[in-house]
């Protein structure tokens, strides 16, 4: 090839870095990853808008119950009887309604008793030897229905299909109609600890309610839940949804007003939803005149205290009953709880709208070291996070009751959090109270207030929830250890073999790794939109924007997906795409790195650098970062009586390791005083990176100069656009580099971050040093230490 003249030369090579390289990619992958998923969503109708908002006809169903019923403590037995009127609001005209009787999941012939797989291992606990029997001894559990009648008492044909129950209406219900009809029914309660401890390997069979039994002091703790016969959700989307309950997918509800009756013996506390009507005859005088003073206070006051709760459980049982009364309205479902070992407190919150929330705590003398000092105040700090970013909350209570477990339902939830005998507790123990008592109380808002269907969708509200968790989590304390949220923390699951992988709208019956589906990966793939995507502002409007849309109503994922692009302006059909409906992982190369510097002399020549530099850089959390830019003061900080040992020991340390780069150096001719004007000052590099997992996510590049400061750049997911294999990508720096870093903050979920740094970095893979020869086996990741502190 003959030479060609130097400034024909100059002007290609020229011609190559400034648009060749910066513009012009190969298009040699088109795929589909940016393409609309309009083939995916359901198509907008007069019930649901384009947009993502409720339509012009939108409907939903209505149903009121007035309940009475009494609780055999002794026999662990409910029985009651309830009044239901169920509002036709539909277009369409109902010949028959469904009604979901929960507690036959129980049953010993009901078919999920048997369908699980299951093994036999080389060891064999109780519990597991159970498990392979688990329909043994459970014949007398199950709804027993004892009549169904319409409200004048004339006898309403039925149908049970194991949690189901029809009835056959006398005449059809038309639109806009209302009918009433009574059910008189009762059943055995569970031992829910031990129901638990059968299941806890399987997927379905969980014991949300029942009772928990203390030998020592020959005491009952009930959770009753999921314990009248109730309306199935009748929809637009999916009609009756009337798919069987089988332990694992939860609820579809509909909206209504409750009143109830609970008849127990004297010497019973309860907590329950709504607000009780009779207090002033149920409390002592004190009592009732500590409940007053509540009303004001903006600390927690004891209306049962710690002694009266030990004198009480002490007592001989009352025989004599009472009852409470309680109102709920607007409302998707009534649950409560019982004990004659509560510690009752109380304060009263006050919402930014000045609105008064009663936030209360019921727990035994167990709990009493961990809930009295943080329960009601964690549940104040979560109403009130959770109504900065959804809504104002609308109901008058919130309650955590202490119950060895977790579980919601509208206006109260059951959390664990019990200190060991002598009172002492340690860093595990606390964080997994507090973290559930904020989770759990957030569930008034998803699913309660904005109200999923969680038999289709369990992704749908404890993503959503696990999300909004994280967020209250660092406002009450930026060094918060959060279960989920950090993009880093879901990489174990997400760079599983696909085999072991499933999309995040699995049917929530169906889903294998529950936990890391349905709650851990759509909380990180919510924070990574906000963080990293589409940035605070413009996320926590849109979102904002759906709370309002669709609170006390039935959303469906079409509606979030389409709300959140309407409000925000953005186009995150990609991020839906690969996120939700793939099991796709992000693993994003950074493969190589050319570095140029334009020839002044007009000599063509290429010079190769090679550099070792030390980078002691520990990660930085992203979420803390824009927590302090805007200005949040932890709730910790406020509040001192939250902090204990826990809040400043901080064991662990992070260092990154020797890195090296080579870069190369490229000269290029142009006119020389105009060149020098130019670009004399200027370093060119030129990355090229790869895809190896799939997902395509947005760059985010840290560089490190020759004179230790330090650069971000961030390259929006669309760069990916018409190569979603590879690109390349030129960047002008005004200073020489010494190393570049992908990912940075760890806020996109790589799960291999050996392939992000130039120089490459070598990823010690670690192991563990113990002085004896001890594990401990089931302790939560995120614990740092074992110490115990007194309160």
């Amino acid at each position: 090839m003959p030479k060609m003249p130097s400034f024909q030369y100059l002007w290609i090579s020229l011609s190559m870095l400034l648009s060749s390289q910066l513009f012009a990619q190969p298009v040699s992958n088109h795929g589909n990853k940016f393409e609309q998923i309009t083939d995916l969503l359901p198509d907008p109708n007069n019930y649901r808008n384009i947009d993502g908002a409720p339509g012009p006809q939108y409907w939903q169903q209505r149903c009121d119950y007035d309940i009475d019923c009494t609780l055999d403590v002794n026999n662990q037995q409910l029985s009651g009887s309830e009044l239901v009127t169920y509002y036709n609001q539909s277009p369409q005209t109902l010949r028959y309604l469904w009604l979901q009787l929960d507690e036959n999941q129980h049953a010993a012939n009901n078919p999920n008793q048997v369908f699980d797989p299951t093994k036999i291992r080389a060891n064999m606990s109780e519990s597991q030897m159970q498990g392979l029997d688990p329909a043994n001894g459970k014949d007398k559990f199950g709804c027993k229905i004892q009549e169904v009648a319409d409200a004048n008492g004339k006898t309403l044909q039925y149908t049970i299909n194991q949690t189901m129950m029809r009835i056959e209406l006398p005449e059809p219900l038309k639109p806009g109609s209302s009918f009433s009809f009574r059910i008189k029914w009762s059943y055995f309660l569970v031992d829910r600890i031990k129901i638990s401890d059968i299941a806890s390997n399987s997927a379905t069979n969980l014991a949300r309610g029942g009772y928990e039994y203390f030998p020592e002091d020959d005491n009952y703790l009930f959770t009753i839940t999921q314990w009248y016969p109730r309306l199935c959700a009748y929809s637009d989307f999916a009609g009756w949804q009337n798919k069987q309950f089988t332990g694992r997918a939860e609820f579809a509800l509909t909206f209504g007003n409750f009143l109830v009756k609970m008849n127990l013996p004297t010497d019973y506390v309860v907590a329950s939803t709504g607000q009780c009507l009779n207090y002033a005859t149920l409390l002592t005088p004190a009592q009732y005149a500590r409940w007053q003073q509540a009303q004001q206070s903006k600390e927690p006051i004891e209306i049962v205290t710690l002694e009266e709760a030990r004198k009480n459980e002490k007592a001989k049982r009352a025989t004599d009953l009472k009852t409470w009364i309680y109102k709920a309205e607007n409302v998707r479902d009534f649950a409560w709880g019982a004990s004659r070992k509560f510690v009752w407190d109380a304060l009263a919150n006050t919402t930014e709208e000045g609105k008064k929330v009663m936030c209360m705590s019921y727990y035994g003398k167990e709990a009493y070291p961990i809930y009295r000092r943080f329960s009601t105040k964690a549940i104040q700090h979560t109403i009130n996070t959770y109504s900065k970013y959804t809504i104002p909350f609308p109901y008058p209570t919130a309650i955590s009751v202490e119950a060895a477990n977790g579980m919601e339902y509208p206006m109260i939830c059951f959390n664990p959090g019990r200190a060991e005998a002598d009172g002492t507790y340690d860093e595990e123990t606390k964080i997994d109270a507090v973290s559930t008592i904020i989770h759990e109380v957030g569930h008034n808002y998803f699913p309660m207030i904005i109200n999923s269907d969680e038999r289709q969708w369990s992704w749908f509200d404890e993503g959503f929830n696990s999300f909004v968790q994280f967020v209250a989590e660092r406002e009450m304390d930026n060094n918060y250890q959060p279960w989920f949220g950090p993009a880093h923390q879901i990489v174990d699951y997400m760079k599983l073999p696909k085999d072991q992988l499933e999309p995040i709208m699995t049917n929530s019956d169906n889903i294998v790794d529950f936990f890391a589906n349905a709650y851990r990966k759509p909380a990180t793939a919510l924070n990574i939109l906000r963080e990293t995507v589409m940035g605070r502002e413009l996320f926590d409007y849109a979102f904002k924007e759906y709370c309002r849309r669709w609170a006390f109503k039935h959303p469906t994922p079409g509606d979030f997906f389409r709300t959140m692009e309407d409000a925000s302006g953005v186009d995150l059909d990609w991020f839906w795409r690969g996120w939700f409906y793939t099991t796709d992982a992000v693993d994003i190369s950074l493969d190589s790195i050319n570095y140029y510097r334009v020839d002044l002399d007009n000599n063509p020549q290429r010079q190769e650098i090679s550099e070792s530099i030390k980078a002691e850089k520990p990660f930085i959390d992203i979420n803390k970062i824009h927590n302090k830019q805007a200005g949040k003061v932890p709730l910790i900080e406020r509040d001192t009586t939250l902090k204990d040992f826990y809040t400043t020991y901080r064991p662990w340390e992070t260092a990154d390791s020797v890195q090296e780069i080579k870069t190369y150096l490229y000269d290029q001719t142009y006119s020389k005083e105009e060149k020098a004007n130019r670009f004399g000052n200027k370093h060119y590099y030129e990355l090229q990176f790869s895809n190896k997992g799939g997902l395509v996510m947005p760059i985010i590049l840290e560089w490190t100069f020759a004179d230790g400061t330090t650069q971000v750049d961030r390259i929006p997911a669309e760069i990916w656009r018409k190569n979603e294999n590879q690109f390349k990508k030129v960047f002008v720096k005004d200073k020489m580099v010494k190393a570049v870093r992908l990912d940075p903050y760890r806020e996109t979920a790589d799960i291999d971050e050996s392939n992000n740094n130039w120089p490459v970095k070598q990823v010690p893979t670690r192991f563990q040093v113990f002085k004896a020869n001890r594990v401990e086996v089931g302790l939560n990741p995120m614990q740092k230490s074992k110490k115990k502190v007194r309160p």
